[in-house]
Order: structure tokens, then C-alpha cells, then sequence
């Protein structure tokens, strides 16, 4: 039985970490559906990608928005507050672009959807590691 037992284990203990999901979110934006994954789960320190599906109330994607992913750590003793607004490009389908969080602790995202001259906005917290 431990013949068994521990080369699974050990399996797991290597594989389990490569297959990890993103982190991910889903979350409404006026009549927009918007589902927001980054590559890294928890999100660290340093250079993240983020990816933005947006689909309209049909349910069609919506591919003629311009995106903008703002992210912000409030202030704290001794430390001032920081943001940070990045552009995030159409490719294929779906909005991307590059977040750096520059250290670790909770973010707030905001992701801003402007069409047809209005915006819309998403907004939800992370802890980076």
C-alpha cells in the first residue's frame, strides 16, 4: 500500500502547482457580463497578466471597447498610496495587458470599460504575495 501511496503523493506535490487555475472573477458592469482572470493565483509581487472577457447582455463578446485596468494599495503608516493604470489591448477575442504590482499586501483593481461614450467599471480587491 505505501508503494502506492507515496508515489501519488509525490505526483500530486509536482503536477498540482502546474495545473493551478488563475485567479479569476467574475462580476457585472452595468449590462455587460465581465470575467477577469490573472495568470497567477494568489497574484505576486512583480509582473502579472491580466485577461478581460466582456460580453454584452446578448451574450456576444464585445470587441470595439477601449480598456483600462487601474490598480491602487491605499496608504499605510509610514508609506504613501500608489497607483498605477495600464492600457489593456484587444487580441483575438478578449482584453490584455500587464499589471506590476509593486509589492505585496491587498490591491484594488478597477477595470473601466468605456463604449459608445460611456464607461463602465469593475471593481474588486487581491492580495498580492
Amino acid at each position: 500500500m505505501k508503494k502506492i501511496i507515496i508515489p501519488v503523493l509525490i505526483f500530486f506535490w509536482i503536477v498540482a502547482p502546474a495545473v493551478a487555475k488563475d485567479y479569476e472573477v467574475d462580476k457585472r458592469a452595468g449590462d455587460y457580463a465581465v470575467h477577469v482572470s490573472i495568470n497567477k493565483n494568489p497574484p505576486v509581487t512583480g509582473t502579472n497578466t491580466i485577461e478581460i472577457e466582456i460580453k454584452d447582455a446578448a451574450g456576444t463578446r464585445v470587441t470595439d471597447a477601449q480598456v483600462v485596468v487601474e490598480y491602487a494599495m491605499p496608504a499605510m503608516p509610514g508609506m504613501p498610496a500608489v497607483s498605477y493604470r495600464e492600457k489593456a489591448d484587444l487580441k483575438e477575442n478578449d482584453y490584455r495587458g500587464q499589471i506590476n504590482f509593486s509589492m505585496a499586501g491587498s490591491w484594488t483593481i478597477s477595470v473601466k470599460i468605456m463604449r459608445a461614450g460611456k464607461t463602465q467599471t469593475v471593481k474588486f480587491n487581491v492580495d498580492v504575495s
